[in-house]
C-alpha cells in the first residue's frame, strides 16, 4: 500500500466516522432545528471522538495578488483535511454543492460532506463530494 492509499483510507474513515456521528445527532435531535444546533451537537460529538474538529474555519480566496477576506467559513474542518458543510433546507441544490467544491478546491482539500439535516432519514441528506485535482504528496 503506497502513502497516498493509506492518507485517502484515513480520509475515508474520517468521512465514515463523520457520517455517523451525524446520523446519531439526527437521531437525538430529529429534523426540525436551525443549522446552528445541529453544528455545535456535532462539533461536540466529533471531539468526543477524539477528532480535532474546527468550526466556522475561516477562509481566504486569493485572486492574482489580491487575497479576498469575505467570511466564508467552513462549517466542520476535521482533521484540516475533511470539509463539512452543513444543510437544513428542504432540498439540496447545485449552489450547495458549488460550495462544498469551492472550499475543497481554495483549501486544497481533497474530500467534502454535504450533510442535510432537514430529511426524515439522515442517510438520505448525506452527499460525498470530492476533489480530484488536489495533489497528493508521496
Amino acid at each position: 500500500m503506497t502513502h497516498g492509499d493509506t492518507r485517502r483510507k484515513n480520509l475515508d474513515d474520517l468521512a465514515t466516522i463523520s457520517i455517523g456521528k451525524a446520523i446519531e445527532v439526527h437521531r437525538a435531535l430529529g429534523p426540525g432545528l436551525l443549522e446552528s444546533a445541529y453544528q455545535e451537537c456535532l462539533h461536540f460529538e466529533l471531539q468526543q471522538a477524539g477528532l480535532f474538529v474546527e468550526r466556522e474555519k475561516v477562509m481566504s480566496i486569493t485572486y492574482k495578488d489580491i487575497v479576498l477576506e469575505q467570511g466564508y467559513r467552513i462549517d466542520l474542518l476535521v482533521e484540516n483535511r475533511l470539509v463539512i458543510e452543513l444543510k437544513t433546507v428542504d432540498e439540496l441544490n447545485s449552489l450547495h454543492f458549488a460550495q462544498v467544491m469551492t472550499y475543497l478546491k481554495f483549501g486544497d482539500y481533497r474530500l467534502g460532506l454535504l450533510i442535510n439535516f432537514r430529511v426524515p432519514v439522515l442517510y438520505e441528506g448525506v452527499k460525498r463530494i470530492s476533489n480530484f485535482s488536489k495533489k497528493i504528496s508521496v
